[in-house]
């Protein structure tokens, strides 16, 4: 019995699909590790200096003590540069580990019970690490991180009641005032934490209910941790090593007037700018007051009900089957995506949707490559990110259920070997081969539709 239990509560890694989670913690440990050598060196401050550094070009211009102190640490401060691409990097990389982890959850039906709690901790990760990257990327003070403050505050502004409120908070009496840094700063650190303690709740969940698992997996691996500990910061370390990013001495100060030619979000923001790019410019006009739908619907009411569905989905599934008929069971084995097509139709259809939008943040260099006008690039994206789910989903259901009908016929009447035999009676016919026992069980235990 206690060795069954130290079992239960080890780690184990027995399918490649639970690689997305290791990789998160580790390079969030990255993240933790490298932010606190940059704190070493960084100046959140938005005092005007001189600038009398290395770089030649920007030497004599007036910038904040923030940029300049940014400026110190990549070019002056030996293995600064690094340690900070390091962290850069390490952020994109967790966001994307985050949404491939939820996506592998609800494929594998992984947010069932009892690992509901689970899934609305990776559910806050994902929410608290774009909220990191931005508070994050405004630190530098440089021309890119300039544009997203507009941005911010154009979003902020967009908040019935209290967006002045707000935007008074983020940035004073005026634009960009002299504290937004500092606030960000202060909110950078402060969300680490929050998420520290969140995987922290998760690592105690996965050592009190164990790992699912499925039913064909490969043979449990308890010392891949090391290993995936190891693989994620050698790759971080290549990458922000070999690979320039954020080089903010090329963008030079901020400056309100001005905005980095090309300049563009990360990557998991890339959707927020696609949907700005699309949204008709509809306003509302309430009791002599304007509300800006232009910029309130993509970045506050799209990623709202986006997290809350994410959130309320699992809640959602258990009352929907229990009004069928069908309690939800405590469940260990996953599903594999074939055997659930309404809900693996729904995940497609919800990455169709975030891919348009990500694409329509391109919607002007689109244009130029393909000889159109950026009008009728908008008008077919506002189209497409409402066609587009729908047929995502109904093709996906389509794959699904005639996977599970072959797989079916193959219990049923055994595998192809390519064998032509003659029988007795002058006849010919091919030969099959039994069907292979676990994929008959799996047939067998999996025909309900959901």
């Amino acid at each position: 019995m206690r060795s069954s239990v130290a079992g239960r509560r080890s780690f184990r890694f027995s399918h490649w699909s639970f690689m997305f989670a290791e990789i998160a913690v580790w390079s969030f440990a990255v993240l933790l590790v490298t932010g606190a050598v940059l704190m070493l060196f960084y100046d959140p401050g938005m005092t005007r200096v001189t600038y009398d550094g290395s770089y030649g070009p920007l030497r004599g211009l007036l910038v904040s003590r923030a940029f300049d102190s940014a400026m110190h640490l990549s070019l002056e401060v030996r293995g600064g540069l690094l340690i900070r691409q390091m962290h850069h990097w390490a952020a994109l990389v967790f966001v994307a580990a985050v949404a491939l982890q939820l996506l592998r959850m609800f494929l594998t039906g992984a947010f069932r019970r009892p690992r509901t709690r689970q899934w609305l901790i990776w559910v806050a990760l994902l929410g608290l690490a774009m909220a990191a990257g931005e508070t994050g990327n405004a630190l530098p003070d440089d021309n890119l991180s300039g544009g997203s403050l507009w941005l911010i505050l154009s979003v902020v502004q967009s908040i019935p009641v209290v967006g002045s409120w707000v935007g008074a908070l983020l940035f004073g009496t005026e634009f960009p005032g002299d504290q937004v840094i500092p606030v960000m700063y202060g909110l950078h650190l402060v969300i680490p934490l929050v998420m520290a303690a969140l995987l922290i709740v998760r690592e105690l969940l996965v050592r009190r209910h164990g790992h699912s698992r499925f039913v064909a997996s490969l043979p449990e691996r308890r010392g891949a941790r090391p290993l995936m500990a190891a693989a994620t910061t050698g790759m971080l370390i290549i990458l922000g090593f070999g690979f320039q990013i954020a080089p903010i001495w090329l963008y030079g100060p901020a400056t309100p007037s001005q905005i980095s030619a090309g300049s563009v979000p990360d990557w998991y923001m890339g959707f927020l700018d696609g949907a700005l790019r699309i949204m008709p410019g509809w306003e509302l006009t309430i009791g002599g007051h304007t509300l800006s739908l232009a910029v309130l619907v993509p970045t506050l009411v799209v990623p709202g009900l986006f997290f809350t569905a994410l959130a309320a989905y699992p809640t959602a599934e258990r009352l929907l089957a229990a009004r069928r008929g069908r309690p939800a069971a405590v469940r260990d084995v996953l599903d594999r995506p074939r055997e659930t097509p309404v809900k693996t139709g729904l995940a497609v259809a919800g990455v169709t949707f975030y891919g348009l939008l990500w694409a329509a943040a391109a919607n002007d260099q689109l244009a130029h490559q393909f000889h159109l006008t950026v009008n009728a690039v908008t008008v077919f994206f506002r189209y497409a990110v409402i066609i587009g789910p729908v047929i995502a989903f109904a093709v996906t259901r389509w794959i699904c259920l005639a996977l599970r009908q072959a797989e079916r016929e193959t219990a049923e009447h055994g595998v192809e070997t390519g064998i032509i035999v003659r029988s007795p009676d002058g006849g010919f016919h091919e030969r099959l081969a039994p069907a292979d026992h676990e994929a008959g069980h799996l047939v067998a235990a999996k025909t309900r539709v959901p």
